[in-house]
């Protein structure tokens, strides 16, 4: 697993904190056919929980599109970092993400890179994840795991969560589009399934004769089913 670590032992001081310690879980990158999928977890205190309320940490859809929306994203998780007691990432490449759409699904990539985050922060009160069939079915290893559709509005570490995940995600675009800029100019649209990306997408093949590396070729969604005849997840098969 991309950006994995391992966890040594917990001091008994740690354990105790435990105790009076949530998790929220989250993901940012899930729908795009261009660039990584990011699941983040946040781990806040009481005091720091109450700090990301009044900064205004909602969900991170909540802050829409466009430079400011990605700016306000990225101030806001610089907060989470500050306030939060532990902050964790894993970021999943298109190639895993391929791998996984291909074979066991999204949703087992996903569990395994929160069990992972699960491992690396140790031992907290109570856990709880954005997504219920994706984060779900982790109960049976974290019994004090809770899984909502809408997991924001049950804990801001949840929120904190989205932010952090998104925010990572946007830097990683912006280096991937960083990176193309002096051949094909901005890149916009985000990696999206969009007008934006499929323009870039023809015109790096027309250049070049295949797609960017950081493409899901595992999704099915016209402009790549036409560019590489790849079967995958969006659209019909041809």
């Amino acid at each position: 697993m991309v950006g994995s670590a391992g966890r040594g032992g917990l001091s008994g001081e740690r354990v105790r904190r435990g105790r009076r310690l949530i998790l929220g879980l989250d993901e940012a990158g899930r729908g795009p056919a261009l660039g990584p999928l990011v699941v983040a977890g946040v781990m806040l205190d009481m005091r720091g929980a109450s700090a990301l309320r009044r900064r205004g940490v909602k969900d991170s859809k909540h802050f829409g599109l466009g430079e400011e929306a990605r700016e306000r994203r990225g101030e806001l998780a610089a907060e989470v970092r500050r306030l939060a007691a532990g902050v964790f990432i894993r970021v999943l490449s298109s190639a895993e993400v391929d791998r996984y759409t291909d074979g066991q699904g999204l949703n087992v990539l996903e569990r395994l890179a929160a069990d992972e985050i699960l491992t690396e922060a140790g031992p907290v009160r109570r856990i709880v994840a954005d997504g219920r069939s994706v984060f779900g079915p982790l109960r049976r290893r974290y019994p004090h795991l809770e899984a909502f559709d809408r997991g924001e509005a049950r804990h801001v570490s949840v929120a904190a969560a989205s932010i952090v995940a998104k925010a990572r995600r946007d830097a990683l675009f912006a280096e991937i589009a960083a990176g193309y800029a002096e051949e094909f100019g901005e890149v916009r649209g985000g990696g999206y399934v969009n007008a934006d990306t499929e323009d870039f997408l023809r015109r790096f093949h027309r250049a070049r004769g295949r797609l960017p590396e950081e493409t899901r070729l595992s999704w099915k969604w016209p402009v790549l089913r036409e560019l590489s005849g790849h079967r995958g997840l969006f659209g019909e098969s041809g």
